[in-house]
């Protein structure tokens, strides 16, 4: 049994990402560790850098200082790797080192470092082709007796003086100081690194699919990358991504791994319960843990520093992505959604983010996935998810089939101010409408809506099958309203509403269609 030992140098939104990701997750035998990455810039700031990672690059520098003092030995691995073997083979071949070896690598499998790839090209200096540093078997202990930290630096600093700048990062000072240091060097097979990038010569790492080992999309085309098998290896990267991550979470029988508390606790807990209860299925859906991947696609947004800035918030799952791109259209602020799906239906929705013009030209919308588990739609976890990633003020709490009216992101904005929300406990009620009808001319003004109201094209939300749901809106009086009114709380009401980001979550309990939204406005009400 080989249990596996992360070590992650991340910035404060990927380790929320993926803290909450391997919390979830509950991987037996997995162990996470972080790094603040903004306490390693000051130690790799001073070097210029072209390459697209950025500063970041440059971190594979300092772990000898960054990790733990007592940790001997670590495979270095960049985040476009791709395993299609044990790690546990990899880790095997720190037993070959001899000598002063420490540092294991496979050799650039582009012409690169030998200067011949367009005119005046000028790389840094390299053993021949040099090795890439996508894949590092790195002897910590020897390098630290080394002077690693000196060595380094030393090197850096000179070649910096007529090189100016770093071409590909880390792997430019790694390269200058083996050519200086031959020694330091345990060549591996080049099937533990099989780069996909330009001009390389990838093909003659392998005959047979069985030949590899790590697939290293080293490009910054990744999956678009010219190759002359690029079809072969994006297919086996989908799949694997496609794959149900829940498999991860059963241990092999013979195969005992260190105490996972947390699971023995679930465990105990589910053990506990009556499976002759009728209701039994429900009792346990409550402790189900959703492997969760919050902020699915890039998202950057920063709150108004007015504090009247809200948030959209709502769920959904595969069959309701249509949605998406019109509630875009409608609410130009930000939105947080919590997404049930698949690890096949994720990897769907990718594609279709990322073919949607709409979508794409959005950052202020957090997709957060949780995976499918069990047989309930656990829709107050998913409508919880959402909320907790809610980084303005206030938060709209709507449903996915909605569309807000145009302009209702700056009318909720102007209601904080206008009705004094800072200070004093109140839930907004955003009355909603239905229609039965396929296609709608959506009411561009109150004043359309309530045509289409006496027409009949559209109903109060509900009105033919649950009225006491929105009857406390009191429709009538909204009729004539020209400013906002008060409403009392009666049982069975759920309207939508805005309110502040510090209140109520749901109550997890509610799976399934019913009751989950009243529940939460009662309690709502009772605070």
């Amino acid at each position: 049994r080989n249990p596996l030992h992360f070590h992650f140098i991340t910035d404060s939104i990927a380790k929320q990402i993926l803290a909450s990701l391997f919390h979830t997750w509950m991987v037996p035998a997995v162990r996470v560790d972080f790094y603040d990455a903004d306490e390693l810039k000051s130690e790799v700031s001073w070097i210029p850098n072209k390459h697209y990672s950025g500063i970041y690059g440059l971190m594979k520098l300092v772990l000898t200082k960054t990790l733990p003092s007592d940790l001997q030995k670590v495979i270095v691995l960049d985040t476009d790797i791709t395993f299609a073997t044990d790690i546990a083979e990899l880790w095997a071949v720190f037993q070959q080192f001899k000598g002063q070896q420490v540092l294991g690598l496979v050799e650039n499998q582009s012409d690169w470092y030998l200067g011949n790839l367009w005119k005046n090209h000028r790389p840094w200096p390299a053993l021949s082709r040099g090795f890439n540093t996508g894949v590092i078997l790195l002897l910590l202990d020897r390098l630290r007796k080394l002077r690693w930290e000196q060595m380094w630096r030393l090197t850096a600093e000179r070649e910096l003086m007529s090189m100016l700048s770093t071409s590909l990062a880390d792997q430019d000072i790694f390269n200058a100081v083996i050519k200086q240091n031959p020694f330091l060097v345990h060549q591996l097979p080049c099937f533990w690194n099989v780069q996909l990038s330009d001009h390389t010569r990838s093909e003659k790492c392998y005959r047979d699919v069985s030949d590899l080992k790590v697939i290293h999309w080293n490009s910054p085309k990744k999956l678009r990358v010219k190759n002359k098998h690029v079809e072969f290896f994006r297919n086996l990267y989908l799949t694997f991504l496609e794959y149900d991550g829940n498999l991860l979470r059963r241990e092999l029988f013979g195969c005992p791994s260190e105490t996972d508390h947390n699971s023995e606790n679930l465990q105990k807990t589910l053990l506990e319960l009556d499976e002759d209860d009728p209701c039994y299925e429900f009792r346990r859906e409550r402790f189900t843990v959703h492997r969760t991947h919050l902020y699915f696609l890039h998202y950057e947004y920063e709150s108004s520093a007015d504090q009247t800035d809200v948030t959209l918030v709502a769920q959904l799952s595969m069959d309701r992505l249509q949605m998406l791109e019109a509630i875009c259209k409608h609410w130009e602020g930000p939105i947080s959604l919590a997404l049930y799906l698949s690890d096949a239906e994720a990897q769907q929705f990718l594609r279709y983010a990322q073919g949607s013009e709409v979508l794409m030209s959005r950052s202020n919308v957090g997709y957060h996935i949780v995976y499918k588990e069990g047989q309930f739609y656990p829709v107050n976890l998913l409508r919880n998810v959402a909320m907790k990633q809610v980084n303005t003020p206030y938060m709209f709490l709507s449903d996915i089939d909605f569309l807000p009216m145009y302009g209702l992101y700056e009318y909720l904005r102007k209601s904080v101010v206008q009705l004094d929300m800072a200070h004093t406990k109140k839930a907004l009620v955003v009355p909603a409408f239905e229609t039965l009808r396929y296609r709608l001319s959506f009411p561009k003004s109150k004043a359309e809506l309530l045509s289409q109201l006496d027409m009949g094209t559209l109903f109060t939300f509900r009105y033919h099958v649950w009225t006491k749901g929105h009857a406390p809106t009191n429709f009538a009086k909204w009729r004539t309203a020209t400013t906002p009114y008060r409403v009392q709380w009666e049982a069975d009401f759920e309207p939508y509403v805005m309110v502040r980001r510090a209140s109520p979550e749901y109550d997890r309990r509610f799976v399934g269609f019913g009751w989950n939204k009243v529940a939460h406005i009662m309690e709502l009400d009772a605070q």
